[in-house]
């Protein structure tokens, strides 16, 4: 049996897409080339622009029906089935509200905006900050960002760590970003400056999972999630070193956890790092010295490569500078 779709005929064959939906249930036919698929495995082809997680919560939520029913996402299908979708975007929460807060947007076209983040601010509302941040001042920014899920957001850095962040505007994009860092094709490069002299560059290659005891913390922990950093050493300095990290995968906190793990905490790390460096100029440092200065992807819609630099945020500068370092980025 022949799978490969034409998708300029699914496009003809159904003429909807659930990112159109308003209140009233759209229908469809599923087109008769897709027998013997599962359905969502069909509904993952008609609509590219949506993950296959989100397609299957829609099942499982009776957003999606097949000639009425409400099938498992392994249902074989014949072709020919009607399907009825109810798709609208799901409403904004009271913490989801536009607020006016300026951004610095770096890049910005029909399908991503690219930020640089100062540090301080929240990217996502949350216990304790449940307003005033990044999320809000997208949706601000712009307004068609309440019909993407998480306002379009694909990755998140800590609050206090600065740089560059990109943001979907449309579900395609979404789907596509996160794919890509699915993928880890996605270049997510950070500056950190860490306590000690580091000798070389090196990898960590190790399992980051919650705390086993300190549940707001995360820890190299053996039944953890895989995790990769690489680094390279910039400068040394006379008992601190400036790092690139290249983070291979996205965990919670991960260059935090690696170089701590490593006997390199980042200077100001009030979680990982060290209560008293004996330096007044680090310890007076407030927040964990971390830039996210270069970022990479290749666009959603013309699948061209690009890349965006950040100089290194100010007061990491200004402290590498106190502390002797030139060689900066």
């Amino acid at each position: 049996m022949n799978l490969d779709i034409d998708n300029t005929r699914v496009n003809e064959l159904t003429d909807y897409s659930p990112a159109d939906a308003d209140d009233s249930p759209a229908e469809l036919m599923i087109p008769r080339d897709f027998a013997g698929l599962r359905i969502d495995q069909a509904l993952a082809r008609l609509f590219p622009e949506h993950s296959r997680s989100r397609l299957q919560a829609w099942l499982r939520e009776g957003r999606i029906l097949v000639d009425g029913g409400t099938p498992d996402a392994k249902h074989r299908i014949w072709g020919g089935e009607r399907l009825l979708v109810s798709a609208a975007p799901e409403p904004q929460t009271h913490a989801e509200q536009a607020e006016d807060i300026p951004l610095n947007i770096v890049f910005e076209d029909a399908d991503v905006l690219v930020v640089n983040k100062p540090a301080g601010l929240v990217v996502h509302p949350g216990s304790g900050n449940w307003s005033g941040t990044l999320l809000n001042a997208l949706l601000h920014h712009a307004p068609a960002l309440e019909g993407v899920p998480r306002a379009g957001i694909v990755h998140r850095l800590d609050k206090d760590t600065s740089g560059l962040l990109v943001v979907a505007k449309t579900l395609a994009a979404q789907t596509d970003l996160i794919r890509q860092l699915q993928a880890r094709t996605v270049k997510r490069h950070y500056l950190a400056l860490v306590h000690g002299v580091v000798a070389a560059a090196g990898e960590v290659d190790a399992p980051i999972g919650r705390h086993p005891s300190q549940r707001t913390k995360m820890a190299v922990v053996g039944n953890g999630r895989p995790a990769l950093t690489r680094y390279v050493v910039r400068e040394r300095l006379a008992k601190t070193s400036l790092l690139e990290c290249r983070l291979e995968t996205g965990r919670t906190h991960q260059i935090r956890v690696h170089m701590a793990h490593i006997g390199h905490p980042l200077v100001g790390d009030p979680v990982y790092g060290l209560k008293r460096a004996g330096d007044p100029i680090v310890d007076a440092f407030s927040r964990q010295a971390l830039h996210a200065f270069r970022l990479g992807l290749v666009h959603p819609s013309s699948g061209l490569e690009l890349e965006w630099f950040a100089p290194i945020a100010e007061d990491i500068l200004s402290l590498v500078e106190q502390l002797g370092g030139h060689h900066l980025p």
